[in-house]
């Protein structure tokens, strides 16, 4: 191992142990000063989580127009979608023309349990980060999984899907 591993190593583990102190410092110390922010993003979680199972319930049945059509009500009329092996859609016309076509009937997205993150989103809404699996009708198997952001907007009350990012797509190990 020559001087700039050693080097490399030696400040990956010191990395792998700091960062995640630090986190939960800043954790701690934000929540023990500041419950009612922490109620808020709990109702925010909560909010968002029961939005993620909705949106992906119906994405799930989407072999039904009826279906189809709840599900691309979730999104704003320009969503942008970014998916890492598809490309982008502008429209939710054609991010719904591509759900059907590759998606309804063939498998179901499942939301890893635990991977669920939200962010708030001043003045505007939040975000959700996570990890989703893949499962197909046909044989049960979960063989697919990737990463996504989707940044939800509320207006008055109204939630709606503004932009989608699917990433890192993989086998499911």
């Amino acid at each position: 191992m020559n001087l700039s591993e050693t080097y490399v190593n030696k400040l990956a583990s010191l990395i792998s142990v700091v960062i995640p102190a630090a986190l939960g410092a800043c954790a701690t110390s934000a929540s023990s000063t500041q419950p009612e922010a922490n109620q808020a993003t709990d109702a925010l979680f909560d909010t968002v989580s029961a939005l993620d199972a909705a949106v992906f319930d119906s994405f799930n049945n989407c072999s039904s127009p009826e279906q189809l059509q709840k599900h691309a009500s979730y999104f704003a009329p320009d969503v942008e979608f970014y998916h890492d092996t598809g490309g982008v859609t502008w429209m939710r016309q054609d991010m719904c023309a591509n759900t059907e076509k590759y998606a309804c009937g063939k498998f179901r997205r499942e939301l890893v349990p635990g991977s669920l993150r939200v962010f708030p989103i001043k003045d505007f809404g939040a975000f959700a980060q996570g990890v989703h699996r893949f499962c197909q009708f046909e044989t049960g198997d979960c063989e697919g999984m990737a990463d996504f952001i989707i940044v939800w907007r509320n207006q008055g009350g109204r939630w709606q899907i503004t932009r989608v990012l699917s990433y890192g797509h993989r086998p499911n190990k």
